[in-house]
Protein backbone atom coordinates (compact mmCIF):
# COMPACT_ATOMS: atom_id res chain seq x y z
CA UNK A 1 0.00 0.00 0.00
CA UNK A 2 1.51 3.21 -1.07
CA UNK A 3 0.97 6.88 0.45
CA UNK A 4 -1.00 7.99 -2.68
CA UNK A 5 -3.52 5.10 -2.12
CA UNK A 6 -4.16 6.39 1.44
CA UNK A 7 -3.68 10.46 1.71
CA UNK A 8 -5.64 12.50 -0.38
CA UNK A 9 -5.28 16.58 -1.22
CA UNK A 10 -8.38 17.05 0.10
CA UNK A 11 -6.90 15.61 3.37
CA UNK A 12 -3.88 17.97 3.82
CA UNK A 13 -3.63 21.75 4.75
CA UNK A 14 0.06 23.37 4.47
CA UNK A 15 -1.22 26.18 6.59
CA UNK A 16 -2.21 25.62 9.50
CA UNK A 17 -2.04 28.50 12.25
CA UNK A 18 -0.36 28.20 15.05
CA UNK A 19 -3.06 30.25 16.91
CA UNK A 20 -5.56 26.93 16.00
CA UNK A 21 -3.39 24.53 18.24
CA UNK A 22 -0.84 25.70 20.30
CA UNK A 23 0.52 22.24 21.72
CA UNK A 24 -0.08 18.83 21.36
CA UNK A 25 -2.90 18.53 23.53
CA UNK A 26 -4.86 21.17 21.30
CA UNK A 27 -3.27 19.88 17.58
CA UNK A 28 -5.18 16.50 18.16
CA UNK A 29 -8.72 17.50 17.69
CA UNK A 30 -7.12 19.89 14.95
CA UNK A 31 -5.98 16.70 13.03
CA UNK A 32 -9.16 14.87 13.59
CA UNK A 33 -11.10 17.83 12.15
CA UNK A 34 -8.84 17.24 9.22
CA UNK A 35 -8.83 13.80 9.08
CA UNK A 36 -12.77 13.67 9.17
CA UNK A 37 -13.76 16.63 7.41
CA UNK A 38 -14.13 14.96 3.70
CA UNK A 39 -15.06 11.69 5.12
CA UNK A 40 -18.69 10.71 6.28
CA UNK A 41 -17.08 7.28 7.45
CA UNK A 42 -15.35 8.95 10.12
CA UNK A 43 -16.65 11.24 13.10
CA UNK A 44 -14.02 13.28 14.37
CA UNK A 45 -14.28 12.77 18.11
CA UNK A 46 -13.81 9.19 17.56
CA UNK A 47 -10.70 10.08 15.27
CA UNK A 48 -9.60 12.26 18.17
CA UNK A 49 -10.07 9.67 20.60
CA UNK A 50 -8.13 6.86 18.71
CA UNK A 51 -5.42 9.49 18.51
CA UNK A 52 -5.21 10.48 21.77
CA UNK A 53 -5.50 6.81 23.20
CA UNK A 54 -2.04 6.17 21.28
CA UNK A 55 -0.33 9.37 21.93
CA UNK A 56 -0.80 8.80 26.26
CA UNK A 57 1.31 5.51 25.70
CA UNK A 58 4.08 7.51 24.38
CA UNK A 59 5.18 10.95 22.02
CA UNK A 60 4.31 10.50 17.93
CA UNK A 61 6.88 13.31 17.94
CA UNK A 62 9.76 11.26 15.92
CA UNK A 63 12.44 14.60 15.79
CA UNK A 64 13.22 16.19 12.72
CA UNK A 65 10.07 18.37 12.80
CA UNK A 66 7.73 15.03 12.49
CA UNK A 67 5.01 14.00 14.39
CA UNK A 68 2.87 10.82 13.17
CA UNK A 69 -0.08 10.69 15.71
CA UNK A 70 -2.12 7.59 14.73
CA UNK A 71 -4.49 5.05 15.95
CA UNK A 72 -6.67 2.16 14.93
CA UNK A 73 -10.61 2.02 14.76
CA UNK A 74 -13.28 -0.07 12.96
CA UNK A 75 -12.78 1.33 9.48
CA UNK A 76 -12.62 -0.64 6.30
CA UNK A 77 -9.37 1.14 4.67
CA UNK A 78 -6.76 3.10 6.14
CA UNK A 79 -6.68 6.90 6.32
CA UNK A 80 -4.18 9.92 6.62
CA UNK A 81 -4.36 13.68 7.26
CA UNK A 82 -1.37 16.38 7.09
CA UNK A 83 -1.06 19.36 8.91
CA UNK A 84 1.76 21.75 7.84
CA UNK A 85 2.41 23.87 10.88
CA UNK A 86 4.99 26.71 9.80
CA UNK A 87 5.63 27.93 13.31
CA UNK A 88 6.14 24.12 14.85
CA UNK A 89 3.67 22.96 17.86
CA UNK A 90 5.64 21.68 20.97
CA UNK A 91 4.80 18.08 20.23
CA UNK A 92 7.28 16.30 22.93
CA UNK A 93 9.16 14.72 19.96
CA UNK A 94 12.36 12.81 20.83
CA UNK A 95 14.72 15.74 20.00
CA UNK A 96 12.93 18.33 21.81
CA UNK A 97 12.05 20.14 18.39
CA UNK A 98 8.66 20.91 18.12
CA UNK A 99 6.43 19.76 14.94
CA UNK A 100 6.37 21.17 11.90
CA UNK A 101 4.85 18.54 9.83
CA UNK A 102 1.88 16.36 11.50
CA UNK A 103 0.90 13.17 9.53
CA UNK A 104 -1.84 11.37 11.42
CA UNK A 105 -2.59 7.89 10.47
CA UNK A 106 -5.64 5.68 11.09
CA UNK A 107 -6.17 2.01 10.14
CA UNK A 108 -8.82 -0.81 10.48
CA UNK A 109 -8.55 -2.55 14.09
CA UNK A 110 -8.49 -5.62 11.69
CA UNK A 111 -5.06 -5.49 10.30
CA UNK A 112 -2.70 -3.74 12.42
CA UNK A 113 0.09 -4.62 10.30
CA UNK A 114 -1.41 -2.18 8.29
CA UNK A 115 -0.49 0.68 10.60
CA UNK A 116 3.20 -0.84 11.22
CA UNK A 117 3.66 -0.80 7.26
CA UNK A 118 2.74 2.40 6.89
CA UNK A 119 4.25 4.35 9.67
CA UNK A 120 7.16 2.38 8.20
CA UNK A 121 6.28 4.04 4.71
CA UNK A 122 6.10 7.40 6.18
CA UNK A 123 9.59 7.28 8.39
CA UNK A 124 11.32 6.30 5.37
CA UNK A 125 9.70 9.02 3.04
CA UNK A 126 9.99 11.82 5.60
CA UNK A 127 13.98 11.12 6.59
CA UNK A 128 14.93 13.14 4.59
CA UNK A 129 15.81 16.92 5.13
CA UNK A 130 15.24 17.88 1.66
CA UNK A 131 11.75 16.05 1.94
CA UNK A 132 10.75 18.00 4.80
CA UNK A 133 12.28 21.42 3.00
CA UNK A 134 10.19 20.73 0.41
CA UNK A 135 6.74 19.98 2.23
CA UNK A 136 7.24 23.36 4.52
CA UNK A 137 7.56 25.28 1.37
CA UNK A 138 4.43 23.30 -0.33
CA UNK A 139 2.34 26.33 -1.48
CA UNK A 140 -0.96 24.09 -1.83
CA UNK A 141 -2.54 20.96 -0.24
CA UNK A 142 -1.31 19.30 -3.90
CA UNK A 143 1.94 20.81 -4.01
CA UNK A 144 2.51 18.89 -0.88
CA UNK A 145 0.62 15.61 -2.04
CA UNK A 146 3.31 15.73 -5.13
CA UNK A 147 6.20 15.73 -3.03
CA UNK A 148 5.34 13.00 -0.70
CA UNK A 149 4.89 10.89 -3.87
CA UNK A 150 7.33 11.95 -5.60
CA UNK A 151 9.59 10.48 -2.66
CA UNK A 152 7.92 7.17 -2.78
CA UNK A 153 8.15 6.52 -5.90
CA UNK A 154 11.90 7.29 -6.18
CA UNK A 155 12.38 5.51 -2.89
CA UNK A 156 10.65 2.82 -4.60
CA UNK A 157 12.41 2.40 -8.03
CA UNK A 158 15.52 2.28 -5.69
CA UNK A 159 14.52 -0.67 -4.25
CA UNK A 160 14.24 1.36 -0.77
CA UNK A 161 10.58 0.77 0.22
Amino acid sequence: MRLEDVLRAGDITTDMPLSVASDKDATLPELARLMSRNDAALDATAVYHALADRERLASTGIGSGVAVPHGRLSLDRPRMALAIYKQGVPFESLDGEPARILLALLTPVEHASDQLKLLGRVSRVLRGAAVRAQLLEAGSPQAALAVLVEEERRQLSRGLS
